[in-house]
């Protein structure tokens, strides 16, 4: 190998906290950004609909019903939230991520209980960067909505504190931990044993990042999906004019809501966009992930 080629998997696993977090930090809004209007139609397709014109077949129906009725714009509305929030927060991720995997001896090949570590060290970032996203996820998610009010994502967030109180940015944390924890220990688990096979030998292989990313990102996303449609429910109650819905108290309250409506088929809304989105964003992800760390460890 020349000596300007990167090596990626050479480095040491715990390449340090500071490198792990700025190359979280980068890989996070990378990640959101790209595939952000496919997230905003995932929101649309959750969300319990009262006007025939907020309600999407699929992922091509909603593009082209969105572009010709709000502009193509309209998919964007909330990146900025996404974008302030995901590089703190994919910083806090990573950083734990690597952290609690080296201390527990995640990082050790011939350890009979790797993945169990593994997937101990990813939910532990979970909890930890969650804690940090949810309020600009709401924030988000209030933006993306059909007909939403809101332009500016610091308008949205005085007018949910002034009208909902605190609570609303946090009303779904639960809902979010119970789904992101087996979501993160699923992704970093499948995406390590994937990459680990594709690449036993630990060389420059940009590629197993790529393959390994996406397929721990679909699975998750898919398996995942009802405990989503529920977070979306709690995060838009404020804007719904069903006043049960409004009313949500929690997860379990908003899983009856979804079955009582739409039976088990409503656990299923957004599922498509869902994966579509995690596939290539996650893929995007580790890709990113490991360039920037090893690129800075360089």
């Amino acid at each position: 190998m020349a000596e300007s080629e990167i090596d990626y998997e050479a480095l040491s696993p715990n390449a340090g906290l500071g490198v792990n977090m700025m190359a979280g930090a980068l890989a996070g809004i990378t990640e959101h950004s790209v595939m952000f209007p496919v997230d905003s139609i995932k929101t649309r397709m959750q969300v319990f609909a009262t006007s025939p014109a907020g309600v999407y077949t699929g992922i091509g129906n909603a593009f082209t019903r969105i572009s010709a009725t709000e502009g193509v714009r309209a998919l964007w509305r909330g990146v900025s939230s996404v974008i302030l929030g995901a590089g703190p927060a994919h910083a806090v991720h990573f950083g734990t991520y690597e952290a609690v995997k080296e201390f527990v001896g995640g990082n050790d090949s011939a350890s009979a209980n790797q993945w169990l570590l593994t997937s101990l060290a990813g939910a532990s970032a979970t909890i930890a960067s969650d804690a940090l996203m949810n309020p600009f996820d709401v924030i988000k998610q209030r933006m993306q909505m059909h007909q939403s009010e809101f332009r500016s994502m610091f308008t949205c967030a005085r007018t949910v504190f002034r009208t909902e109180g605190f609570n609303a940015f946090y009303v779904s944390y639960p809902t979010t931990l119970t789904m992101t924890v087996p979501f993160t220990a699923a992704q970093f688990t499948v995406y390590e044993q994937i990459k680990s096979f594709m690449n036993p030998t630990n060389t420059y292989s940009p590629a197993s990042h790529i393959i390994a990313g996406g397929i721990a990102g679909g699975v998750a996303a898919g398996v995942t999906t009802p405990l989503d449609v529920a977070k979306t429910l709690l995060q838009t109650r404020g804007t719904s004019k069903d006043s049960e819905i409004r009313h949500c108290r929690g997860m379990l309250h908003a899983l009856r809501i979804i079955w009582t409506r739409d039976g088990v088929r409503g656990f299923a809304r957004g599922l498509t966009p869902r994966v579509v989105t995690h596939m290539p964003s996650n893929a995007l992800c580790w890709l990113s992930y490991e360039f920037f760390k090893a690129t800075m460890r360089e």
